[in-house]
Order: structure tokens, then C-alpha cells, then sequence
């Protein structure tokens, strides 16, 4: 029994210290002149689909839940949040060149289709994340749209 009581002293120990390694959870500002949904003058209704669903990871408008304080889970966040937004950000679409924008299009809508994206992970903590069929339909038709213009 004193073992495990030691074991679990020092894990106390390491998790209360761990508090104190910082992660940087600043947002860069937005430019509107860069941004898909002002580029695009995008509808509402996907406007919000792309909010409520992708923006948290994929713009530099992310909204951190009270959660995403705590070590270690504040890493294990920050690290999606950099990754998805090095896979397609929003908020600085206009920077990116036709090629990267094309590609990014293509995979946003395999992902919508394929129910890769939102990854159930955020879906479980953001219920209302989780697409409908129909809101999938519409924000998949209006990136293909986007593609079949060639204004990208």
C-alpha cells in the first residue's frame, strides 16, 4: 500500500507542475481580405455550417473550451489545432496560391463526404459539430461548385 501511495504522490506532483509548461493559444489576426468566407462571399448558411463545424481547427479564430488549459490535454489540443490549420486555414486563404487552393478544396470535400471531418474526437467534446447529411451535401456541392469555376 505505500508504494501505491507513493506512485500516486508523484504523479500528483508532476501533473500539478506540468500546469506550469505554457502553450501559446493566440489567435493571429484575421485579415478579411484573405479570408474564404469574405473572398468568397460565401451564404450564411454555409458561413455557419463552416463556423459551428470548422473554423475551431482550420482558421485562426479558434475558440478554446475551458479544457484546453489543462496539461497535458492543452498540448494534445494545440497540436490539432496547428495541424489542421497547416492542412487548410480559412483565415488565410487569399495567401495561398491556385494550386494549394485547388488541393485543399479537393480534400475539404472528400473529408465532408467521406465523415472524416469534423474528426469524431471534436464531435464527442462540440455535439454541434456533428453534420447533418444535408449540411454535408451543401458545404461538399458548394466547394465543388468553387472547383467547376475555376475561381480558386
Amino acid at each position: 500500500m505505500k508504494v501505491f501511495s507513493q506512485i500516486i504522490y508523484w504523479f500528483l506532483i508532476v501533473i500539478a507542475l506540468i500546469q506550469f509548461i505554457p502553450v501559446n493559444r493566440t489567435n493571429k489576426p484575421v485579415d478579411p481580405k484573405a479570408d474564404f468566407v469574405k473572398i468568397y462571399n460565401t451564404p450564411k448558411n454555409v458561413t455557419q455550417i463552416l463556423k459551428k463545424a470548422c473554423y475551431d481547427c482550420h482558421s485562426n479564430e479558434t475558440v478554446y473550451p475551458d479544457y484546453a488549459y489543462v496539461a497535458p490535454i492543452s498540448w494534445s489540443i494545440k497540436h490539432h489545432v496547428n495541424e489542421g490549420r497547416e492542412h487548410l486555414n480559412f483565415s488565410e486563404w487569399g495567401i495561398f496560391n491556385k494550386d494549394l487552393k485547388k488541393n485543399m478544396l479537393e480534400k475539404s470535400v472528400h473529408a465532408v463526404k467521406d465523415y472524416t471531418m469534423p474528426m469524431p474526437g471534436y464531435i464527442a467534446q462540440h455535439p454541434n459539430a456533428n453534420l447533418t447529411k444535408a449540411e454535408r451535401t451543401l458545404v461538399a456541392n458548394y466547394f465543388e461548385n468553387i472547383l467547376k469555376t475555376k475561381n480558386y
